[in-house]
């Protein structure tokens, strides 16, 4: 049997996902008690919303590695798409273990820069991978926003 490209991105993408869940029910906790933005009616999405991005920026990992599999300039972006969901999944588990929105609002401005820059560089090279890149680049200025907002709304965790 022959492995796919998309098949190994899958399993990267998943086991690195899988990192953010290495949660304690007290730290879950920590973060449902905080004061919401009255407009945060969506909240409840938000598992969906990621598995979208998550699905999305695979699909888009692949799509450049099927254009020059196996060149030193795909190793390089496979490595840019590692490094951008290695600071998304560090999200979660850090802000929450420091319950600190200020981490989180830091850490997920660095996931907006680098998603940035990975959507230019990738325009170079397909613009299918491009558009995939789309969910991430609508959803991670959001993310970040609220969670600077829940500091505004909760100043004694955003120190």
């Amino acid at each position: 049997m022959i492995i796919k490209s998309w098949m190994v991105i899958s399993a990267v993408t998943f086991g690195v996902a899988l990192g953010s869940s290495f949660l304690k029910p007290s730290d879950v906790k920590w973060f449902s008690r905080l004061q919401r933005p009255r407009w945060l009616t969506f909240e409840p999405a938000i598992p969906i919303i990621w598995t979208i991005v998550f699905i999305c920026g695979a699909w888009s990992a692949d799509a450049i590695w099927r254009k020059n599999p196996g060149t030193t300039q795909t190793w390089l972006l496979m490595a840019f798409y590692l490094l951008l969901e290695v600071t998304i999944v560090a999200y979660p588990p850090t802000m929450l273990w420091l319950r600190n929105l200020k981490i989180g609002t830091i850490i997920g401005g660095v996931g907006v820069i680098l998603g940035i820059i990975l959507a230019i560089v990738v325009a170079q090279v397909s613009s299918l991978a491009t558009w995939l890149l789309l969910p991430y680049l609508l959803w991670s200025p959001i993310g970040t926003y609220t969670t600077w907002e829940m500091g505004r709304l909760n100043p004694e965790s955003f120190r």
